[in-house]
């Protein structure tokens, strides 16, 4: 199971799985409630490959932030119907409205209410950059107070197990080439490029950013923040790759919140947790092996394996 890191990896936990996503495709692995673990290796290349602009600097976070939540969205659903058994799988109609239902709460949540609340702080005097300072600080203490909170439930605490062990995996594959359980046991559980530590950046990019808009009223502000994400994430991609690359201690002392912030969202996997995320890294480079062969599936083609435990 040895292999030469020439590539970096990334993914995410899913239900009672992993994702990982490489430069050729992604494959999740999932264990089912009968202890088999089942793969889906999908080949879809990265945006880099596939647009030019992808490429560039700033704009290339935007195109890396859609596919992590497309190809993120078809993992997750793909996850939850395999470890819920044939019986409990849901409709493509019932999936859409989960996806739906997600987002709304989602910019509720860390876009709205922060803005809502943060408002009163004008009309007490305050000034634009001191009031989009405390928007900021609070969509920050929304965010801490939502990962802690729904830690608590056993579910998602397995989601965070998980997450864990997605991380060690690629922490021992970069580090050795092997990403084995046993190699990947005593990794760390962090990562610099995880989407915790990106989604603080985002937070704190955002916070500059909005405060070259003042404090108008409420639609423009909904209307500015939704807008200005796709650059807000641009920087926030930037600083991810920086922390992610550089040895520098100014740049290490910036990354480390966000990896303190993944405290709360990765746990201690066990042994099968990390079994699973190496299936998913393994299904991942056969497809490399199979692509270097020039045998490879095309574009879009998926398939699945089985593997018991």
């Amino acid at each position: 199971m040895k292999a030469a890191p020439a590539v970096s990896y990334g993914g995410q936990a899913v239900i009672e799985g992993v994702m990982m996503r490489g430069p050729d495709g992604y494959a999740v692995a999932v264990r089912r409630p009968g202890g088999e673990i089942v793969t889906r290796l999908v080949r879809r290349p990265g945006p880099a490959s596939r647009h030019p602009l992808a490429r560039v600097p700033f704009a290339r976070g935007l195109f890396a932030l859609v596919d992590s939540l497309v190809v993120g969205v078809e993992s997750l659903m793909w996850s939850a119907d395999e470890a819920a058994g044939e019986e409990e799988k849901l409709s493509r109609a019932e999936s859409a409205l989960v996806v739906v239902i997600g987002v709304l709460g989602a910019v509720g949540l860390f876009v709205l209410l922060p803005t809502v609340v943060a408002g009163p702080l004008l009309r007490s005097g305050a000034g634009n950059l001191v009031v989009n300072l405390a928007e900021g600080l609070l969509r920050l203490g929304v965010l801490i107070a939502y990962v802690w909170a729904i830690g608590r439930m056993p579910d998602v605490r397995r989601v965070y197990e998980y997450h864990g062990a997605e991380h060690k995996v690629i922490n021992a594959y970069t580090a050795t080439g092997d990403w084995s359980p046993a190699a990947a046991r005593e990794q760390s559980t962090t990562h610099p490029r995880c989407g915790t530590s990106f989604l603080l950046f985002v937070v704190v990019v955002s916070v500059v950013f909005f405060s070259l808009f003042g404090w108008p009223n409420i639609w423009v502000r909904m209307a500015t923040r939704l807008l200005l994400l796709p650059v807000v994430a641009g920087v926030a991609y930037e600083a991810i790759r920086l922390a992610d690359r550089s040895r520098s201690p100014l740049v290490r002392w910036m990354a480390a919140p966000g990896l303190w912030l993944q405290r709360l969202t990765t746990r201690e996997p066990d042994d099968s947790q990390l079994e699973v995320a190496a299936a998913a890294l393994a299904a991942l480079q056969r497809l490399a092996d199979r692509l270097d062969s020039a045998r490879g599936p095309g574009p879009g083609t998926g398939e699945t394996d089985h593997r018991r435990s």
